[in-house]
């Protein structure tokens, strides 16, 4: 396992995450017992980052991934997050901060987070994360609560400005570096390395466009992206490759983000991601697949308050 500093912070973070939003049910239910196989192995195989979140499964992911941890929690950076608690239910209040990560605490049975992270801040006025949030998180900070403080969310405009008027040590970008979308490089990227905040990079499928199974009914994405995705699947199929490798390879090689954020809810998911680290990439593969992505490269799905979008 490869280990990268995570911006400015002492944390040393696994290049490969465990995204643990699946063990909340978010999209099937699952097995808990080998769900939390999947924890243990996890850890024993060297990922120690565990990010999760009280929307997660409405608070049944942070509950689940606090009871698999158990005495293992030391070893590994935990992170969860506050703010968003339902698909429409946001409160980014100074109180509701504050009672929010005691809350997270109990479930994840722990006395603190290493990341505290306020969750996709482009559905409520910026302001308020600026004036009321991230103040708050950094009293809990004071208080041994969380070691760090980060952001999270879909657009990149919003993640700067709050950073750039804020302060924050780390920033979870979902869906914009991948083998689809790779405009964090240029919108984010040189900012973040300018002020030492460390970037984590989530979604690295493109929510599961990047799979075998194409992307599900909810997403979000245009026809022409999700089209473009299942040729790309054919395409890895074609040349002996499976799709979601050569997209989290691609994701594992780029080096300026910490770590990659991968789902994850049974033993063989994790058996998977560790060994897509030994993949070796098709001679001129990436060169067919930009090919099939030039005409809806960089195109994503609106996301939270209009102010809040990135201009098109």
């Amino acid at each position: 396992m490869e280990y990268r500093k995570l911006g400015q912070t002492e944390l040393e973070v696994s290049v490969l995450g465990y995204g643990a939003s699946p063990l909340g049910n978010e999209f099937e239910e699952i097995d808990v017992r080998e769900g939390e196989r999947a924890v243990h192995m996890a850890v024993d195989c060297g990922i120690n980052v565990f990010d999760t979140s009280p929307y997660y499964g409405r608070t049944l992911s942070e509950e689940r991934l606090g009871r698999a941890l158990g005495t293992r929690r030391k070893n590994i950076v935990l992170a969860t997050k506050c703010g968003r608690y339902d698909i429409d239910k946001f409160d980014f209040s100074a109180g509701r901060v504050r009672s929010s990560v005691d809350e997270s605490l109990r479930r994840l049975r722990t006395d603190y987070v290493d990341l505290f992270q306020m969750h996709d801040i482009e559905f409520v006025d910026r302001e308020q994360v600026l004036n009321e949030a991230l103040p708050v998180a950094r009293e809990l900070q004071r208080a041994g609560k969380c070691r760090y403080v980060g952001i999270t969310g879909l657009p990149l405009g919003i993640l700067q400005d709050v950073a750039d008027r804020g302060s924050v040590d780390s920033i979870l970008s979902y869906a914009r570096y991948n083998l689809m979308v790779d405009d964090l490089d240029t919108m984010l990227r040189p900012f973040c390395q300018e002020r030492g905040i460390g970037l984590i990079n989530a979604s690295p499928l493109h929510l599961r466009i990047l799979t075998d199974r194409g992307a599900p009914d909810w997403h979000l994405a245009s026809d022409a992206v999700k089209e473009a995705g299942a040729r790309i699947a054919d395409l890895c199929r074609q040349r002996g490759a499976d799709v979601a490798q050569v997209a989290l390879k691609y994701c594992y090689d780029y080096p300026h983000t910490a770590s990659v954020l991968v789902g994850m809810s049974k033993s063989r998911h994790v058996e998977a991601n560790l060994k897509t680290f030994g993949f070796e990439e098709r001679e001129g593969l990436l060169d067919e697949i930009r090919e099939i992505v030039e005409p809806v490269r960089n195109q994503v799905w609106p996301s939270g308050l209009p102010e809040n979008q990135d201009p098109r």
